[in-house]
């Protein structure tokens, strides 16, 4: 296993504070049809409203995606949508929080429109000032408690000013006397209200609007941040470059340049944010900060493929640094959530996506020839792999002959397979109806009526396909005369 593997496994043992300016974004998504005859403006058909937590929030849905214990302070407003961000929160795993509720304050909510992929309006709802003199110190307060059993802060500041006035210099001071490292999402051109940070994680937009200077290239990206940290009183800085990768210069010299991880890129928004709680999440379990920095340019790697503000999960993380060190590629193995952002994104994406099943303990021509068959009739193949102990509910207690995960691993190395999923069941219908192909595949000694979720997606428009057999191969066949010999 790699340092890096490694690592992605003990993030459940990191214990982060994250303070700043939360907000819940909101999506109203629908179809487009006809042009209002009131203006000139295009009619939404509304078909699905979704909200979820954003700004610092959204640090803190990464964090609880690694497995992290994550303690949260931020202020609201005295309002509905304050309310509402205080419900998603509890209903968060292991995050301790304190919400300071300020009366007056319009808590932030941003709506976007979105037809198909296409955002047409986004209307935001907020109030942007600092806090009062009571919610300022009621904030304070509760970040000096967590400091006490948090081993690092993350300040994500949105702009919305629960980190304005000073009170980003007063959080820093309190961290650093209780040796605590502090890391900035930082806003605005000035940095010298985060002076005494740790480390601030602008993208190549911000670096530059900060230092006032033109980037060009790796050397650009290096000139801009030592200015900074020279200017600003910083300690480093890691710069988010987009398909560059990232960038981490420190204050005693270090630079070290991080190549893109990404394979698809769909959505970069809230791709800083995953960057900066994995960060915390490796500094938190002891990781020299190089180490940490490249493991969160693998989670960034990964949240880009995924469309909108999504999150990194620790097991998909881990299991993309496996598969790396196995065949220096993108993860295929994916535990079901994280399994269904990607196929949603491949779906935003306008692809068309396949599912086949099957135990595949034995990869022979026959296996191989059905995975191709399916996968020349879609843009994306799913595979759904009956469990360790499915198989041997289905093939008797000498089954399987290989593991999942080896035969997960042989099932990823073949070109024509973009994902696979293990299944527990004895039939992958949950897997079906939670996935929702387009095409379904098996091979032709089923009947269409005999095809597990066959049904289903035949109901939602999608297509039954029966591959044509590869004759004499087998595994049973094969193990038969492997006993016989």
């Amino acid at each position: 296993m790699s340092e890096l593997a490694h690592l992605a496994e003990r993030l459940h043992e990191a214990v982060v504070l994250v303070a700043g300016d939360v907000m819940l974004d909101c999506f109203v998504e629908g179809a487009v049809e006809r042009i209002s005859p009131e203006a000139p403006i295009p009619v939404l058909a509304v078909r699905d409203e979704t909200a979820m937590l954003g700004g610092a929030g959204n640090v803190l849905r990464n964090l609880v995606a690694l497995g992290a214990r994550t303690r949260f302070v931020a202020a609201v407003g005295d309002d509905a949508t304050g309310r509402e961000i205080g419900a998603q929160i509890a209903g968060l795993d292991r995050v301790d929080h304190d919400l300071v509720a300020e009366p007056g304050r319009v808590t932030a909510v941003k709506t976007r429109f979105m037809a198909g992929s296409q955002q047409i309006l986004r209307a935001d709802r907020e109030t942007v000032a600092p806090l009062g003199a009571t919610a300022r110190a009621r904030v304070i307060d509760a970040v000096a408690a967590g400091l006490e059993t948090s081993s690092v802060l993350v300040l994500s500041d949105y702009g919305k000013g629960v980190l304005a006035d000073g009170v980003a210099a007063d959080l820093i001071a309190l961290a650093r006397d209780r040796g605590r490292p502090v890391l900035v999402d930082p806003k605005g051109r000035d940095y010298r209200r985060y002076r005494g940070a740790g480390l601030v994680t602008p993208n190549r937009k911000e670096l530059a609007e900060a230092s006032g200077m033109e980037i060009d290239g790796d050397a650009g990206i290096v000139g801009a941040a030592r200015h900074l940290i020279e200017a600003c009183g910083l300690d480093g800085v890691l710069a988010t470059r987009s398909q560059d990768g990232m960038s981490l210069i420190v204050a005693d010299g270090g630079v070290t340049h991080l190549p893109t991880e990404a394979r698809e890129v769909f959505d970069v928004s809230g791709a800083g944010d995953t960057v900066i709680a994995t960060l915390a999440a490796g500094l938190a379990v002891g990781a020299p900060l190089e180490r940490a920095a490249a493991l969160a340019n693998a989670a960034a790697g990964i949240v880009v493929g995924k469309v909108g503000t999504a999150v990194t999960y620790a097991a998909e993380l881990t299991a993309h640094l496996h598969h790396r060190d196995l065949m220096g590629a993108e993860a295929k193995l994916l535990p079901l959530e994280a399994a269904l952002d990607r196929v949603e994104a491949w779906r935003r994406a306008g692809l068309r996506i396949g599912f086949t099943n099957g135990c595949f303990d034995l990869l022979h021509p026959g296996h191989v020839s059905l995975l191709g068959q399916a996968r020349q009739a879609c843009d994306r193949l799913v595979v759904g792999l009956n469990s360790d102990a499915s198989v041997r509910r289905l093939k008797g207690p000498s089954r399987p002959v290989q593991t999942e995960t080896a035969r997960a691993t042989v099932l990823g190395s073949l070109a024509g397979v973009d994902l696979v999923v293990v299944f527990e069941d004895d039939t992958p219908q949950a897997l079906i109806e939670a996935i929702r192909p387009d095409l379904l595949v098996k091979g032709a000694d089923y009947a269409e009526d005999q095809v597990v979720g066959a049904d289903f997606v035949r109901s939602h428009g999608g297509e039954v396909m029966l591959a044509r057999l590869a004759e004499g191969h087998s595994t049973t066949r094969t193990l038969a005369r492997i006993h016989h010999e």
